[in-house]
């Protein structure tokens, strides 16, 4: 992959670029809880966009989707949104550049990788640091990661239109091999936890079902949570978000909710404290306990959040008759997308015939499986 985009790049532009590589990432537990400034759980993986760049001495942005075999040109004098929906990711990162005050000269791009597209391992975050990494060293502007990842998430926000939260970035900018980080979503602190990889794999599982996190579902989430933290904070003025409510609180003034409210309110609070659990099994080494809490979030995902789908909790209900199995559940935004299983490693064949066998008989799809492996975040390559 490497070398076909740096090939393509010189073809293209006659130039040596130089390359850098943004993973996707996984989550292994703490979903939808970013945004109510909560916990979460991620870790950058080994399905990664590369991008080749180069000054162009021009004012212009040229670019390939190598992926898609499709080519767009900007100026950078007038940066706006375009009509060319991947083009939009590119073009928010060099606009939160601008509105820095950062120079972005003349440059051209080749970009291209093996994330899988909606498959809930946020092949945009990585399109959008992999970007802002490259025109930070490209225009020696030495810009803390942390910056970046907030610039990458403001370009979601104002040209992709997704509200999301900050995990996706961060985890695509911050990840460290062989490791997970639990970052707290309100102060940006984060610690890392070794995860053990010597006798388990992350294995995903595909349902092909297609998600858009920009739906009208993941903001009307969002607003649920709001109006739930809004009753409590008129009874705990300490209350800024849901990050604050404890399920006692919830319980006392249950009457008060509207029960769908409220079942929103009780995910995101459990999931938080199922977020710091999990953080003392790793401590712990204990990753049966880990995988047990995995489950407890999907769980919680079906039947409180009402995030999931039928290829989602089928998946899952197959995973855990598999003793080679320690968790699995839903990741990402939801409404499809990918499983995470946590599976012994001499078990991982037998593992993924079975639930292709299973999903084919049941929904008549191929289901798409990949293993994962736990590396470091953005870099340059070479």
């Amino acid at each position: 992959m490497l070398n076909e985009i740096t090939d393509k790049f010189k073809e293209l532009y006659g130039e040596d670029p130089v390359v850098v590589r943004s993973p996707g990432r996984v989550n292994l537990i703490g979903e939808h809880t970013d945004y109510n400034e909560g916990f979460v759980l991620p870790a950058a993986i080994n399905k990664e966009i590369l991008f080749a760049l180069a000054p162009n001495h021009t004012d212009t942005f040229r670019v390939y989707a190598f992926d898609l075999k499709e080519q767009a040109e900007f100026a950078l004098s007038d940066v706006r949104r375009s009509g060319i929906g991947w083009a939009n990711y590119l073009l928010g990162v060099i606009a939160q550049f601008q509105k820095a005050n950062l120079e972005v000269r003349g440059f051209d791009l080749v970009f291209g990788g093996n994330v899988p597209i909606g498959a809930g391992l946020s092949s945009s975050a990585a399109v959008e640091c992999g970007l802002a990494y490259g025109l930070n060293h490209l225009f020696g502007h030495n810009l803390e990661r942390f910056t970046m990842v907030k610039m990458a998430q403001k370009a979601e926000h104002e040209y992709a239109g997704v509200m999301c939260g900050i995990m996706d970035q961060f985890a695509s900018m911050f990840g460290k091999q062989a490791h997970v980080v639990k970052l707290d979503c309100r102060s940006l602190d984060y610690a890392y936890y070794n995860f053990d990889m010597r006798d388990y794999r992350i294995v995903l599982c595909d349902t092909q079902v297609k998600h858009s996190l920009a739906s009208s579902e993941y903001n009307t989430r969002r607003q649920e949570c709001e109006a739930g933290g809004a009753i409590l904070h008129r009874h705990y003025p300490q209350v800024h978000s849901l990050r604050d409510v404890t399920v006692q609180m919830l319980e006392k003034h249950q009457a008060e909710f509207d029960p769908v409210v409220y079942r929103r309110c009780s995910y995101v609070v459990n999931e938080n404290n199922r977020v710091e659990a999990a953080c003392q099994d790793l401590e712990q080494g204990d990753m049966k306990a880990f995988g047990e809490k995995m489950y407890a979030s999907h769980h919680g995902l079906q039947h409180n959040y009402e995030v999931s789908c039928p290829e989602l909790d089928f998946l899952v209900e197959q995973a855990k008759r598999s003793d080679a199995v320690l968790g699995a559940r839903m990741m990402g935004g939801g409404f499809g997308g990918c499983t995470i299983n946590i599976v012994q490693v001499n078990a991982i064949d037998a593992f993924t015939v079975q639930m292709e066998q299973a999903y084919r008989q049941q929904f008549d799809v191929q289901l798409k499986t990949y293993i994962a492996e736990i590396v470091d975040g953005s870099s340059l390559v070479g």
